[in-house]
């Protein structure tokens, strides 16, 4: 198990959750639900951030309040299900810059191609967050974060919906450094390489394919 995991223990969060494992959900439904997550993820992902106090004047009195300080943040969505959870993280960090990793999952080997790779020149300065809404083999999300700290980013979180114990076993042998924040870890994979009760394939749910 990867030594830093984080697994969200709230019921709005579950509810939610139940509502997007559901296979009847309509995909407006899924959408709605995945973005409202992601927004409450978001909140928890930056629990940490570092502030620093500022004079300002409030409408009864001159005062020192907090604001976010140190480095600013980047948003890194891999691509394309990690799309649908950049919109409800946006709403609550409207001034994070946006970036986007496209992989696929070879159908064979299960391993990560990547075919498409753009973020903010300064990539190696930011504070930044992955996030994709599955956590399977980890074999995506570990080439993602290997792709990153090739441009020399230093801080750098996960964040999905649900987790596999066998991606958090890659992740964990793969990035140990880097904090996972996850809303489920799940049972297994089955023979496809999908998550156990899982939610299907959540790109497919997002946008209507199959």
């Amino acid at each position: 198990m990867h030594p830093n995991v984080t697994e969200i223990d709230h019921p709005l969060m579950k509810h939610k959750l139940t509502i997007l494992r559901n296979a009847e959900t309509t995909t407006d439904n899924f959408r709605r639900v995945v973005r409202e997550i992601a927004a409450m993820m978001a909140y928890e992902v930056t629990r940490d951030l570092a502030t620093e106090m500022v004079p300002i004047t409030t409408p009864v009195a001159d005062c020192e309040a907090p604001v976010i300080s140190g480095k600013k943040l980047c948003l890194i969505a891999i691509m394309r299900a990690g799309n649908g959870m950049i919109d409800g993280m946006v709403e609550l960090l409207p001034g994070a810059r946006v970036g986007h990793i496209g992989l696929y999952r070879d159908p064979e080997t299960l391993e990560a191609v990547e075919y498409y790779y753009k973020v903010p020149s300064d990539i190696d300065e930011r504070q930044v967050i992955v996030v994709d809404p599955m956590l399977a083999t980890g074999n995506s999300a570990s080439a993602a974060l290997s792709r990153l700290k090739e441009d020399g980013v230093s801080s750098i979180k996960f964040v999905c919906l649900l987790a596999a114990p066998e991606g958090l076993e890659t992740m964990a042998r793969e990035h140990p450094d880097v904090p996972i924040l996850t809303a489920s870890i799940d049972s297994h994979l089955n023979e496809h390489g999908y998550i156990v009760p899982g939610l299907g394939d959540a790109g497919d749910r997002l946008f209507g394919t199959r």
